[in-house]
């Protein structure tokens, strides 16, 4: 490998002062072209680059933002990076992205790596591990050290910060209005993520909606796990016990496979099984028949954590409270319900 020269190796073989280097690499008026070019062009030759980090600590700021993910196979999280990612070009930040990959500890260890002068500040969704650990002292302690953080989608009322969510609570309600407009009785409430802080809104938003109607809950059709092996077993039992005509899906793989189940049950979708799921993957619309799902609009909730975070970042000076912005979601139908009239 090539060795790097420094400062120091530069403005002794070229002769001239550390300062006269330094100005010249950084295209300052106060050194004459000619001057400039050939420190330059000698720095190139040298395989000089500057020291990040040092320059990073100098000024305060390096137009970075540290993205750390839970699941990069979720579609969701893909989506809401596309809006971050956007913004921050618009915005002239660069991107450093992690995956927590669920793990507390994962999470921990990418908040320590960049938060040492290396990025600004972070965009995080939490990791399954922290919020069924209910630890959140990583983000705390990156606060206090003045690194702003906004949350999106699991968040913590244990965090002072900006976060962007959507209303998981008044979502699930709607949507299971919707299938109770449609005409169901017996809607089986089906989960994967019963560990997760959306996981719960959503789950409460069903039995608003139940109690709301007069419905008796029927907990023999209430499946809630935090593990899709558990889940699948548990499922295949539902099917083969009970008698549903309708399913509300707290997550996408829950709602693929209470449409896969309900298929190989015999169930005419929907004519005597409707379902709607939460999250809008590509799954959702190559499905047959296609799965009507509540959207999130994740490009949307990138873009708002992005500019809440970039402003704070520019007005470090200026005392501002935290918010939480809630996006709207959306009821898209498709042919996994009836239409209502």
């Amino acid at each position: 490998m090539k060795e790097k020269a420094t400062l120091k190796q530069i403005a002794k073989e070229l002769g001239v002062s550390v300062s006269t280097v330094s100005k010249a690499l950084n295209n300052s008026a106060e050194i004459s072209d000619a001057t400039k070019t050939k420190i330059q062009e000698f720095a190139k030759l040298k395989n000089y680059k500057p020291n990040i980090v040092a320059l990073n600590l100098k000024n305060r700021q390096t137009k970075t933002i540290g993205v750390i993910l839970p699941n990069i196979l979720n579609s969701f999280f893909a989506k809401v990076f596309t809006g971050i990612e956007k913004v921050a070009e618009e915005k002239g930040y660069h991107i450093i992205t992690c995956i927590s990959n669920e793990s507390l500890e994962k999470e921990i260890h990418a908040m320590e790596l960049l938060s040492n002068g290396t990025v600004d500040g972070f965009l995080l969704s939490i990791s399954e591990e922290s919020q069924k650990q209910n630890y959140f002292e990583h983000f705390i302690d990156c606060i206090n050290d003045d690194v702003p953080i906004v949350m999106f989608d699991r968040v913590t009322d244990k965090v002072n910060c900006d976060k962007v969510i959507v209303d998981d609570l008044d979502s699930a309600f709607s949507a299971t209005k919707h299938l109770l407009n449609s005409g169901c009785k017996k809607i089986a409430l089906l989960s994967t993520i019963d560990n997760l802080s959306v996981g719960k809104l959503r789950t409460k938003g069903y039995f608003n909606a139940l109690e709301e109607n007069k419905i008796a809950v029927d907990n023999d059709i209430i499946l809630l796990t935090d593990s899709s092996d558990d889940f699948d077993k548990k499922l295949q039992l539902l099917f083969a016990t009970q008698k549903i005509d309708g399913i509300f899906a707290l997550d996408e793989h829950a709602a693929v496979s209470g449409l896969k189940l309900g298929l190989e049950n015999g169930y005419k979708i929907p004519e005597n099984l409707c379902i709607i799921g939460f999250a809008d993957g590509v799954w959702s619309r190559r499905l047959t028949p296609s799965l009507s799902t509540v959207s999130q609009h994740g490009p949307e909730i990138g873009e708002t954590a992005t500019r809440l975070l970039i402003d704070k970042l520019e007005s470090r000076n200026t005392e501002t409270s935290s918010k939480t912005t809630v996006i709207k979601t959306e009821l898209r139908q498709r042919g996994s319900t009836r239409v209502n009239n």
